[in-house]
């Protein structure tokens, strides 16, 4: 029998300089945005942009497999394949931040569309670990009545291994509430607690519904 491989996934977040935000917003918008989500093997683009912590932007892609990062598609576009737009941008943000990898829990969900999300990110994190990060957002999480989606990431991009929870919520709940002793060891490994709105796009962009 044939078995399905995980969802893969992009992450990205970055933070604009103030006098940069606007022509920021228009390039993902019009240009970075459309161009990803036309790349087969990506089922989801969405941007949502924090309401607690930092960096502002977060940008979510769900994909086939995280194989399709290795795709000639997906060269052709990235790296190598960056538009004169993009080379002018990308120097002048902050807070670039770049994970891939698979989706280990539950494996073949997809982002919500009109999800808040409550990222929790575990840098340098020993595989033996990942049983305790899944059961200490489960632990924190599945019960709240606010709570739609939990998933799990393991991206292993540029040789480190970080842990991402994903929890997507019907209103943004307080990391104030997290209960980080359930996570045990892995605890440690925890340096960011942000919170994300959906981000509406500006314009309506052909081939990409819904955008976010």
């Amino acid at each position: 029998m044939n078995v399905e491989p995980n969802k893969g996934f992009l992450l990205v977040t970055m933070d604009p300089p103030p006098s940069l935000e606007e022509e920021f917003n228009d390039w993902y918008d019009t240009e970075h945005i459309p161009n990803r989500a036309g790349i087969p093997g990506f089922e989801s683009a969405r941007r949502f942009v924090c309401v607690k912590g930092w960096p502002k932007y977060l940008a979510m892609y769900d994909l086939g497999s995280a194989a399709v990062l290795d795709s000639d598609a997906y060269r052709s576009v990235a790296w190598g394949g960056f538009s004169p737009w993009s080379k002018r941008i990308l120097p002048k943000v902050r807070g670039q931040y770049r994970a891939s990898g698979d989706q280990v829990y539950p494996g073949h969900s997809l982002t919500g569309e009109m999800a808040n999300v409550t990222l929790i990110r575990f840098r340098g994190v020993p595989d033996t670990e990942a049983e305790l990060i899944r059961k200490g957002v489960i632990a924190n999480y599945q019960s709240r009545c606010e709570t739609r989606q939990i998933r799990l990431f393991r991206s292993n991009y540029d040789n480190q291994i970080d842990y991402i929870a994903l929890v997507e919520t019907r209103a943004p709940i307080s990391a104030q509430g997290l209960d980080v002793s359930v996570f045990g060891a892995a605890a440690d490994r925890i340096d960011l607690v942000n919170e994300y709105a959906p981000y509406w796009a500006r314009a309506h962009l052909p081939g990409v519904t819904p955008l976010r």
